[in-house]
């Protein structure tokens, strides 16, 4: 059996703590929250990168994600060769009224096609409009964060290595058309005062006769 007044006490004691510490209330909207950098806010789509694989649609828990697509018929990249067939999106919505905010659409994707953004402040009065077609989710990519840093000593992602060294080729390449240039440009200026320099003495002679 406790002593009488004991939870009282306790509870006294909380609050005289509470009062003692300063305030940590956030005054939002007028200040805006830090939010962490793997925030879930809401989901940017790029386009340029989606293959209609119709991976996350499948994967979906909630059935939220909408893909509408079509095929058709590339010419060959040569002449003799086959055409091909492609898929071209129509349609893709998320509907965040149903969006349980667990991530698989975006682990899944195999091509990069899917990026969370820190961004929550989307709601709307009418629950219809919680559905976002494709090119409002083509501008939440503009608040999608850069992704961190590596770990030191990490390896560079195979991607980006394959971009340096394409870069680093395209570079050289070019500093060696420069150079060319250079020594053909030096070489024609040589020439030329090569052949003023011979010029001058047949002027000479020619007055030295007159």
């Amino acid at each position: 059996m406790g002593i009488p007044g004991s939870g009282l006490a306790k509870g006294l004691a909380v609050t005289l703590r509470t009062m003692t510490k300063r305030t940590v209330t956030e005054q939002y909207p007028d200040v805006q929250p830090e939010l962490p950098s793997r925030t879930r806010g809401v989901i940017g789509l790029f386009e340029e990168n989606c293959t209609v694989c119709m991976l996350c649609a499948r994967e979906c828990p909630d059935w939220c994600i909408y893909i509408d697509s079509h095929k058709e018929t590339v010419p060959p990249a040569a002449p003799g060769g086959r055409e091909r067939s492609r898929n071209v999106l129509d349609r893709f919505a998320i509907d965040f009224s149903l969006c349980m905010y667990c991530g698989i659409c975006i682990e899944v994707c195999p091509f990069d096609a899917l990026f969370w953004s820190p961004e929550f402040e989307y709601a709307e009065t009418d629950i219809h409009e919680l559905t976002h077609e494709r090119d409002k989710l083509r501008e939440w990519m503009w608040t999608v964060p850069e992704p961190p840093p590596l770990d030191p000593g990490a390896e560079q992602p195979k991607e980006i290595a394959a971009a340096q060294k394409a870069a680093d080729k395209l570079a050289a390449q070019q500093a060696k058309e420069a150079e060319e240039a250079a020594a053909a440009q030096q070489a024609e200026s040589a020439q030329a005062e090569s052949g003023q320099a011979g010029e001058a003495p047949q002027a000479k002679d020619a007055g030295e006769e007159a």
